[in-house]
């Protein structure tokens, strides 16, 4: 298995325009950038975690699109982060007013803002230590809620402004409804 590659690029500064382009000009890989501006290389997913990822992004959508309270986006999508990190959750939310709020030419690109919701699922090749901190970066850029979903341990471990981490073990279904009013995700078919 292929873990994550992150490449040092100190001698290497990419303008938001450069990066945006070798994003692009590299569909298969998956590409992210840290506030220091080193470039993370993820290469794409198993078909076990790709199928997760696509019930997460599906359930997402399925809410949003009957209670028209915001935009959902899937793993593609990037943000360039208030800290200038360039994230792309595997599936995210913001509320309606945020993405109205950008200008058309934003949202072509990279969105200029940090979602309000994020879901990061664990795939057998991630590093839990990293996903965490990439949570923590997160809230720190203005996330409300997160969810890192971790389906080997079967635990779901709960991000949220100003409060400790809330681990859950082996949930069947998870819903928060302050941040996303009766949206439930049903966990049997992740887990």
């Amino acid at each position: 298995m292929v873990n994550s590659i992150e490449i040092n690029c100190n001698s290497l500064k990419l303008t938001d325009e450069q990066f945006f382009q070798l994003c692009q000009d590299n569909r298969d890989l998956r590409f992210e950038r840290n506030s220091n501006g080193d470039i993370v290389i993820m290469p794409p997913t198993g078909g076990e975690t790709g199928n997760r990822n696509s019930s997460i992004t599906y359930q997402l959508y399925a809410w949003n699109l009957q209670n028209k309270l915001g935009v959902t986006f899937d793993s593609s999508t990037g943000f360039k982060l208030p800290n200038k990190a360039d994230r792309s959750p595997d599936a995210s939310w913001i509320p309606l007013e945020k993405w109205e709020d950008l200008t058309s030419e934003q949202r072509q690109k990279f969105l200029p803002l940090c979602p309000d919701f994020v879901i990061e699922l664990r795939s057998p090749t991630d590093i839990l230590k990293t996903l965490q901190n990439k949570m923590k970066e997160y809230l720190e850029n203005g996330t409300k809620l997160g969810w890192l979903i971790n389906p080997k341990d079967k635990k779901i471990e709960v991000y949220r402004q100003e409060k400790e981490v809330e681990i859950l073990d082996n949930p069947t279904t998870l819903s928060w409804e302050d941040v996303l009013p009766n949206f439930l995700l049903d966990l049997e078919t992740i887990w």
